[in-house]
Parts: structure tokens; sequence; C-alpha cells
């Protein structure tokens, strides 16, 4: 699978994502038991200390991460960013919690907080609910090969529009991804009686410029012969104007 080896951070990601919601079931289900039977907590104040330190901590290395991994194309260190942002979320609901409920007891003793802390830990669950399943979207959709984004896709356009009117036209534009390598294909129609060694250096020339713009990109061309005189829009995806078209037939056109 000379092909699918960037997949595996995919996978990675999605089964972290799958992992991440476990984790908000799990609290879940805690919180809904001890909405049920409310327990008192002891040591608020360690676990005050605890919390900034940990929100601290995950903020500065879930930064990090994220920027490595939108730096690096990496869905496995995106997915690792994503998993301790929902440690950070967790940690802010249990901080809330048991800061209010520090408060409350210095404050209103007589009135029982204690249903606060499983209140924010449902809040804290559906947070990261909700950032687990965006993270699936990122990382599952390039399992099932779909295209690169729209603004990507207009670029590869541009890039190749850049080489009229050398490249006549160019049509069947498909990409995919997998883990951060991109792969992009196409057709491009150039005059019929270029030689094959020239069409074979405008194909390195555009491999080079795609390339260069997204390193990584494994590139696949397929020349076409092309007269553009005849050539309709609709069917080649003709890049010179009606004018110029104009022109090339009537120097195409024998005497």
């Amino acid at each position: 699978h000379p092909f699918g080896h960037g997949k595996v951070e995919n996978i990675s990601g999605t089964v972290e994502a799958v992992l991440i919601f476990i984790a908000a079931g799990w609290i879940l289900f805690e919180a809904a038991d001890k909405l049920r039977d409310p327990r008192p907590l002891d040591e608020a104040g360690w676990g005050i200390l605890v919390m900034l330190l940990s929100v601290a901590a995950n903020t500065i290395v879930s930064r990090r991460l994220h920027q490595v991994g939108e730096e690096t194309g990496s869905i496995a260190l995106k997915a690792d960013a994503c998993h301790l942002h929902a440690d950070i979320y967790t940690s802010l609901g249990v901080l809330a919690g048991l800061a209010i409920i520090t408060t409350g007891k210095l404050v209103v003793p007589d009135i029982n907080l204690q249903w606060i802390d499983p209140a924010a830990a449902i809040v804290v669950a559906l947070l990261i609910i909700r950032a687990a399943y965006h993270l699936t979207l990122e990382s599952a959709r390039d399992l099932i090969d779909v295209g690169l984004p729209e603004d990507e896709t207009d670029d590869l356009r541009r890039h190749i529009a850049a080489f009229a009117p050398t490249i006549r036209g160019f049509h069947k534009l498909r990409t995919r991804k997998a883990g951060a390598d991109r792969f992009v294909e196409f057709h491009i129609r150039v005059d019929a009686a270029m030689s094959v060694d020239e069409s074979h250096r405008i194909t390195d020339m555009l491999t080079c410029s795609i390339k260069e713009h997204y390193p990584g990109t494994t590139v696949s061309i397929h020349i076409e012969p092309c007269n553009c005189a005849l050539a309709q829009e609709e069917s080649c995806g003709c890049l010179l104007s009606e004018e110029t078209r104009k022109s090339l037939k009537a120097v195409e056109e024998p005497n």
C-alpha cells in the first residue's frame, strides 16, 4: 500500500476521537450518578490548585501541538491537540465548580451547592462531545478519499491556468488526501504537434509549481492532444478565449 501509509494518521485521529467520546460518556454517567446521590467534596482547595496547573500546562502544549499539526498537515497531532483541548474544558469546568462550591461555603454556608459539581461536569462533557464530533469529521473523511478543500482546489486550477496558452485546456481534476500527503491528478490538453520532450517539460514545470506551494504533493498529469480552434469549453475546459481560438483556427486552416 504505497499510497495508504499516510492514512494511518487518519486512523489514529479517528481512534482518538472515539476515545474522547467514551471519556465524555463516562463523565456524563458519573455526573448523573452524583446528581442522584450528592456527596460532599473534600479538600476543594487542593483541587483548585491542581486544576489551575493542569489548565496552564495543557493550554501551552495543546497550542503548540495544533500549530505544528497545521504546519505539517498532521491529523494525528491535531487530534492530540483536540484531546488536550478537551482536557482544558474538563479542567475549567471542574475549576469553576470547585470555586463556586468553596465560595458558597464561606458566603452562604446554609445552602447546599454540591449539585454544581456534577452540573458543571455535564456541561463540560457536552463541550467535549462537540470537539470530538468535529475531530471525527476531519480525521475520518480522508479515509473515504474526500477531495481537497474548495480553496485548495481553486488554487490548483489557478496554477494550471497560469500555463495558458501553452496548456490549452484541462479536465478530470481529482484530489484526495492521506494524512499530510496530498494527491492530485488531471488531464491537460496541448497542441497536437507538440513534441513528447516539450510536453514532458511542461508537465515537470507544472508539477514543480504545485509542489512548491503544497510540498509533498503527488501530482499525476495525463497529456492529451488538442486543437483548441475546434474545442468547446464544456468538452475540455479550454483555457483560451474565443478570440484566441479564432486566431488559432485562422492559422491552422489550410489556404
